[in-house]
């Protein structure tokens, strides 16, 4: 086996890859064919393409248009953006790696997000739509009042946005691109970067569904086949759970665990206290993890408001809820197979081999998933998989981008300046997505120097700490009237204090390589991060409660169609709201304008001469690529922010067919939690 000292999973050190064994203690790899590489500009070309007919094809001059695509989605493309959105590069690398690493367990997560779906579309969306809202931190600003919490929620998630789930994907990613292509690290990221950032910023959220339905294609078709190629190694998946209890490195110490595989490795439910997933944090802090993720983070709650109807947005998540069954198949299972085939690589016991394999004395069960696609599969399908991980990024990208936009226009821009006209929030809207991929490349010097054998259990930590109390108030706000805007802050910050100490703590005293006694304090070592995250969420819940039984209620007007109970309530009186205009008189008067403007352009257009010409179609090229061609929309935005209230209407026959999909899609949930337990 020829040792490609040229590939970033290969470290060479001062001791020689002979002294360690086995040549399978270096890693090697082929290199993309011809064929490989038109697979991947094929892919690319398609998804500019698609990306530039959702410019095209949708309104992208208003707010509403580009932030929510018009809100004329069908359940279809908005469960493929959904799951699309969730299943990054670093999911593939992370769930296969963990996989390799402790057996099944891993895919809780994904099946936790199958009923926390469940529970966006038939619980919150509801009080969403009611509320006439567009993001989370905006539901906060209506129903408690005041500016502070909608304010700190907004800038936690922009950060939260650029230093985890932007880093997690253009990691993985890298890894990818550059073990394939052997690219610089800067010119492939880069150039993924602008590929997505332009038609993100051209397009709005409808290029961004539209790309993100054909990525899920691309990333099922290419994963699906890799697990064929894999299982078939194996001899299926009886053949893998006698082999993998088998996939021990020949460097190891006999005399410890570190290596060997864990007893329980095909079951959820592990051991309560030594093991990276404890049943009670599998069963109930998931859960929290996964309600503040799927029903409260704006990257998908955007996609859900996006729906025509209520009952394609219920669609939707039931569509995504079901191609979360697929991930326990197309990565968890083959970051399993990839250790069966490759132990000394992939299950590397001690520091030395580790660092050489790939750089991380911790472990190397990161390369999992881009070791089976490089050696398993024959040319052309390694191009094809290459275009997953890359679909994969992309779309977790774009779902960022246009969700962090959103964010920080409509929840901090908005409100620093309320009177701001919707011109101003569309230049801003592009503007922010420029500067997220530019602290995107910034941050990839610190990508290279961090561990990426830790990053993704590095990451649900993090959330553990930081998103619970989010969560807490964000349901108690939802579906407890007594509950007023003293006790959500106190709860917040109350939260926020303490899952920033025990992060600080985690910082302190480092985890211990395998096989070295846990000397850290035992409110570090005893308390998985997944029951602390039970801990916070109790915190929270408890000054909520007292301070809200301590204060005065909110009066009935300041709930009003805000949570679960008067989501049905009567809308106040239009003739009380002096700021709230009729919106179809909005739009008829915004297409006269339109009209007349067109008309008046192309008078002038005929007065000018020919180098004023072309430099008039130049802006209006450029104007009409950012959706902002109109000038009518100098009008005050504040006077037509409510044109985002939806109907919760129910056609009945179709509602009765959607009630029976729910109830399959919790029996699902329910079989594969009950066969692997």
């Amino acid at each position: 086996m020829k040792t490609n000292t040229d590939s970033p999973l290969f470290r060479p050190d001062k001791t020689s890859a002979s002294s360690l064994g086995p040549e399978e203690c270096v890693i090697s790899h082929r290199k993309l064919t011809a064929v490989d590489i038109a697979v991947l500009s094929v892919y690319i070309i398609v998804v500019l393409l698609v990306g530039f007919w959702a410019m095209y094809r949708t309104k992208r001059s208003t707010v509403k248009g580009y932030f929510l695509a018009g809100r004329s989605m069908t359940w279809w493309p908005i469960g493929a953006s959904l799951f699309a959105s969730n299943v990054g590069s670093g999911h593939f690398i992370g769930l296969a790696g963990s996989g390799a690493s402790t057996g099944i367990a891993v895919s809780v997560y994904e099946w936790s997000g199958m009923y926390a779906l469940m529970l966006l579309g038939w619980l919150f969306l509801p009080i969403y739509i009611a509320a006439g809202v567009t993001t989370m931190p905006e539901y906060l600003l209506k129903r408690f009042g005041g500016q502070r919490i909608h304010f700190l929620i907004a800038m936690l998630s922009l950060f939260a946005y650029i230093f985890t789930k932007i880093s997690v994907d253009i990691y993985a990613g890298a890894v990818f691109i550059h073990l394939g292509l052997q690219w610089d690290l800067y010119v492939a990221v880069i150039g993924l970067l602008f590929i997505t950032a332009v038609y993100t910023v051209g397009g709005g959220l409808a290029a961004v569904i539209y790309t993100d339905t054909l990525q899920t294609v691309i990333m099922l078709s290419g994963s699906l086949i890799l697990m064929i190629f894999a299982f078939i190694q194996v001899d299926g998946y009886s053949g893998l759970k006698k082999k993998y209890f088998m996939a021990i490195p020949m460097i190891h110490d006999p005399n410890s665990t570190c290596g060997l595989p864990r007893e329980d490795s095909f079951h959820i439910f592990q051991d309560p206290v030594n093991s990276d997933f404890p049943w009670p944090g599998v069963i109930f802090g998931i859960t929290v993890l996964s309600t503040w993720y799927w029903c409260t983070d704006q990257v998908i709650v955007q996609r859900a408001l996006a729906a025509k109807t209520i009952l394609h947005a219920k669609g939707g998540t039931l569509f995504a809820a079901y191609l979360k069954v697929l991930p326990i198949f197309i990565m968890v299972f083959p970051g399993m197979i990839s250790r069966v085939l490759y132990p000394n690589l992939v299950a590397c016991a001690d520091t030395t081999t580790c660092r050489r394999v790939c750089g991380n004395p911790a472990g190397c069960t990161d390369i999992a998933y881009p070791l089976l696609v490089m050696e398993l599969l024959p040319g052309g399908l390694r191009g094809l998989m290459m275009s997953v991980m890359i679909a994969a990024l992309m779309s977790s990208l774009t779902s960022i981008f246009n969700s962090a936009s959103t964010l920080f226009t409509m929840d901090v821009w908005h409100h620093i300046r309320p009177h701001c006209s919707e011109w101003e929030l569309m230049i801003v809207g592009r503007v922010v997505v420029l500067i997220l991929v530019v602290v995107s490349v910034l941050w990839i010097p610190l990508l290279q120097m961090s561990q990426g054998g830790q990053l993704f259990m590095y990451i649900q930590s993090i959330t553990s700490y930081l998103t619970p109390p989010i969560a807490v108030v964000f349901i108690v706000g939802c579906f407890w009237k007594r509950a007023n805007e003293k006790a959500a802050f106190w709860g917040l910050a109350a939260g926020f204090v303490v899952g920033i100490i025990r992060m600080i703590l985690d910082f302190v005293f480092v985890t211990p390589p395998c096989g070295h006694p846990d000397t850290r304090p035992s409110v570090i070592g005893k308390v998985h991060f997944l029951h602390f995250s039970l801990i916070l969420s109790l915190i929270t819940l408890i000054v909520v409660v007292t301070i809200s039984l301590f204060t005065k209620p909110p009066t009935p007007e300041q709930i009003n169609r805000l949570t679960w109970y008067t989501r049905h309530a009567s809308p106040p009186p239009k003739d009380s709201q002096e700021d709230v205009v009729d919106v179809e008189e909005t739009y008829k008067a915004q297409e006269e304008a339109a009209a007349e403007q067109a008309k008046t352009e192309e008078a002038a257009d005929t007065s000018i001469s020919g180098k004023q010409i072309i430099k008039t179609k130049g802006l209006r090229f450029l104007m009409w690529f950012c959706g902002m061609e109109r000038k009518q929309m100098d009008t005050d935005f504040s006077k037509t922010e409510h044109i985002y209230i939806a109907s919760l209407y129910e056609e009945p026959r179709l509602r009765y067919v959607v009630n029976a999909n729910l109830v399959i899609c919790l029996g699902a949930t329910l079989f594969l939690y009950c066969y692997f337990a």
